[in-house]
């Protein structure tokens, strides 16, 4: 039965974040957050029950009954754009469904803003990007809502573009997000790009537009978080449809590599650019670090495309194998194995790794590597 060879693997992985010509993204998920402290979808499902009242409540509980709590948001606003009058779908009219609707989402911020967190694994991330020197500006895509990389990038130092214009009520600029390398409109390199694909807490929501504020919207005002897939005017969809298409180029540019931490491949819009820009860019290399098993749609594509690579505690599959990982035999990192385990699934363990890897700005060999590699070569 063959096996994987972790000192090979995280080798060559920092090898490739050493190429200055590499296209580097990240994808970071639900997961990467609850690394900081922030409680996962479904301890933000509870909370919200908990919170609501009387028919609130009992509309909200029976929305999630079969559904996460995205899924129920899209409902929502599928139902308040298409129902009309008196008319109700699942007991509700077109404004109770908006009113649910912003209830929901000043719980989502409510809890998030308040809830205890910990920097010290974006800070580590954000002290990698701030090293970073490759010939493209590095991608940060987030399904997450909160704002702990905004806050990590300002503590190291890291100047970025989230695609917003302005301090206190910041405008999305669609050309901005959107400019080539070659375009007068191209903000430079050395920012960091942040996109935050589900929008953020301190997206504010209105009939007309989504604006950034300088803090996370206030009590009573509604939060622009999750893309509704309903045809909302389109000046309310642009944020999110420009930056789920800033993904689909950047798995698409050649010599790419996309690292994803924290996700948990439930989204099938998002998961089809992953599936589809490995599929017709052999050249577009895309990690999955996962915490657990290997979720069954990401195994059955992995298997059958070389470069989309999928990581966990136990097995990988690497080159289209699944195979288990093979007990080192030399001591190794505590953030690529610990407990005869593989952890980089962990963001807080993958964090660790880049923040000492090598850039393209320092030396040839990879930091923190060089201790396992004095012992010789696997090769």
């Amino acid at each position: 039965m063959p096996e994987h060879d972790v000192l090979q693997f995280a080798r060559g992985l920092s090898g490739r974040l050493a190429s200055r010509s590499r296209h580097v993204s990240v994808f970071l998920g639900a997961g990467t957050s609850k690394a900081c402290g922030l409680p996962d979808v479904a301890a933000l499902q509870r909370s919200i029950s908990s919170k609501l009242e009387g028919e609130s409540k009992a509309h909200f509980d029976r929305l999630i009954t079969n559904r996460d709590l995205e899924q129920a948001l899209s409902r929502l606003r599928r139902i308040a754009a298409v129902v009309e009058g008196s008319d109700r779908v699942d007991g509700l009219d077109a404004q109770s469904a908006k009113d649910l609707d912003s209830s929901i989402c000043e719980v989502i911020v409510s809890e998030i803003a308040q809830s205890d967190s910990t920097l010290d694994p974006v800070e580590l991330f954000a002290a990698w990007v701030a090293r970073a020197d490759y010939t493209r500006p590095i991608e940060i895509f987030t399904v997450n809502y909160d704002l702990l990389l905004e806050q990590a990038l300002d503590s190291v130092g890291v100047p970025y573009f989230d695609g917003f214009v302005g301090s206190l009520r910041a405008r999305f600029r669609s050309d901005l997000v959107e400019a080539s390398p070659m375009s007068d409109d191209y903000i430079p390199r050395f920012f960091a790009r942040l996109w935050k694909l589900h929008g953020s807490l301190n997206w504010e929501r209105s009939d007309s537009d989504v604006t950034r504020l300088g803090q996370p919207v206030p009590s009573g005002t509604p939060a622009a978080i999750y893309p509704s897939d309903t045809k909302y005017e389109e000046s309310r969809r642009v944020p999110f449809v420009v930056l789920q298409d800033r993904l689909r180029r950047a798995l698409n540019e050649p010599e790419s590599l996309t690292l994803v931490s924290g996700y948990s491949w439930s989204d099938a819009h998002l998961n089809e650019l992953f599936f589809d820009a490995t599929t017709r860019r052999p050249r577009s290399e895309v990690i999955a670090f996962c915490f657990d098993t290997i979720p069954d749609e990401l195994a059955a594509h992995a298997t059958k495309t070389p470069n989309l690579q999928a990581v966990t505690q136990s097995e990988a599959i690497l080159g289209g194998i699944r195979a288990p990982w093979t007990t080192p035999t030399d001591d190794m990192p505590e953030d690529i194995w610990k407990d005869n385990a593989v952890v980089l699934g962990d963001f807080r363990a993958l964090a660790q790794f880049l923040s000492r890897a090598s850039t393209p700005s320092s030396s040839e060999e990879p930091i923190g590597m060089s201790r396992i590699d004095s012992r010789g070569s696997d090769d």
